[in-house]
């Protein structure tokens, strides 16, 4: 679609609104020549909260049992 930029001043709301729900690009022209469009906003899906780190944290050990210094060879 395209529309004379007067034109699309007047109408900017209801251009804006359409191009949204149609998800058609608009051409805004001026004299003829096209000097800008304007497109649906692609909405990315949130990711759900849990989860979000699966893959990327491990578990190591047991994480119920208290943590006790690992004192090696260090014998007096």
């Amino acid at each position: 679609m395209e529309i004379a930029a007067g034109q699309f001043k007047a109408q900017c709301l209801q251009l804006m609104d359409l191009v949204y729900d149609t998800h058609q690009s608009l051409v805004i022209t001026k004299r003829g020549r096209p000097v800008a469009q304007l497109v649906a906003y692609a909405h990315e899906k949130p990711r759900p909260v849990f989860g979000r780190l699966s893959g990327i944290l491990g578990q190591a050990g047991d994480l119920i049992r208290p943590v006790t210094p690992d004192l090696g060879d260090q014998r007096n």
